[in-house]
């Protein structure tokens, strides 16, 4: 699905009047340009997340976020100054010796030397923040916070994995209310970490999220639960859901590939988020389903996934920068581990 959560406060600079692209079935996918931005459509977004394998068996979640949003503003200006397209990035490390989510943050206006976002591969710098593919394919990362560092390179094991009808992801019933979204699950990292000023060398599994669009969500939709698996043998697991304001389900979907490669799309009906236990933020008041089970239909029956947080607090607060709140966490399953997002407990969606 994913990943507007951290954008809506920048998409309340548009105005009625500025028309973007529209996402419209069939969904041609073409590499490398579609790894590079599509400034055309309203959000867009580069979003890694995973798990780091420390030594001495040290685990941590973390997710890396580049955003881009166009504002429909400027488009008649000659100015560079001019805000057309806005980019912004968030970085988190999910590390149960603290409990709580390690954050930081940037955000600027396109500009030459600034922060950018390449139209024909990814490239996309913030200051000295920077996410790109290299020509053997790895797809590179740094970023430095006030608390932590992150140097990192994710190895794709596997092709693009194109969500719903081959790239074509609805969010609804109705023509356009989709993205254009693919996944590279099970890459292989390795980089390093530094910590309360420490580096450490680390190794283990991430997904990279892929999505772009300009008519994101349905009405009445109060926000979703979404999470991407890597799964122990090989194959990968999406599955989302968006939910109404008394909690009940909208509109879902998912893809599951298998470890020999067969794919298998899910619609409305195929997927379900159970809650078993929720916790309640000390500092926002949001109260989330931190460890719902999963409930896939497949073929072969339903396939139930009890998701474990790798500890109750991954609550991003993005409040500081104009942001919302929102729960992004490493989580777990037998034969499984990846990462869960819950948007639109602890405050109201204004997509």
């Amino acid at each position: 699905m994913r990943r507007v959560s951290t954008l809506l406060a920048l998409l309340a600079l548009g105005t009625a009047g500025p028309r973007f692209e529209e996402v419209r079935e069939p969904v041609h996918l073409a590499f490398p340009r579609d790894h590079g931005a599509h400034p055309g459509f309203r959000t867009e977004w580069w979003y890694v997340t995973g798990w780091l394998d420390g030594p001495a068996g040290k685990r941590r979640g973390f997710q890396i976020t580049f955003f881009r949003v166009a504002t429909g503003l400027g488009a008649g200006e000659a100015s560079a100054f001019a805000p057309r397209q806005i980019l912004f990035a968030h970085a988190a490390i999910s590390d149960p010796a603290i409990g709580h989510l390690l954050h930081a943050e940037r955000i600027a206006r396109a500009y030459p030397g600034l922060a950018a976002a390449a139209v024909n591969d990814t490239d996309v710098t913030i200051d000295d923040w920077r996410i790109r593919r290299a020509p053997d394919g790895r797809f590179l990362a740094h970023i430095g916070g006030r608390d932590f560092a992150l140097d990192l390179a994710f190895r794709p094991t596997q092709p693009p994995l194109p969500q719903g009808h081959d790239g074509y992801s609805a969010k609804g019933p109705k023509p356009g209310e989709a993205s254009t979204y693919y996944s590279m699950p099970q890459m292989r990292l390795e980089g390093t970490v530094t910590e309360s000023g420490r580096k450490e060398s680390v190794g283990g599994t991430a997904w990279l999220d892929r999505e772009w669009s300009s008519s994101y969500l349905v009405p009445g939709a109060a926000g979703w639960d979404w999470t991407g698996l890597n799964l122990a043998d090989g194959g990968a697991l999406m599955a989302f859901r968006i939910r109404d304001r008394n909690g009940g389900t909208l509109w879902a979907g998912g893809t599951l590939r298998a470890a020999n490669g067969r794919r298998v799309t899910l619609g409305p009906r195929d997927v379900a988020f159970v809650p078993r236990r929720r916790w309640r933020s000390p500092r926002t008041g949001g109260t989330y389903p931190v460890d719902p089970v999963l409930r896939v239909r497949l073929p072969g029956g339903v396939r139930s996934l009890p998701l474990a947080p790798l500890f109750p607090d991954q609550e991003l607060d993005g409040r500081a920068g104009g942001s919302p709140v929102y729960w992004e966490g490493a989580v777990s399953a037998p034969g499984a581990r990846g990462y869960l997002e819950l948007t639109g407990y602890a405050g109201k969606l204004n997509l």
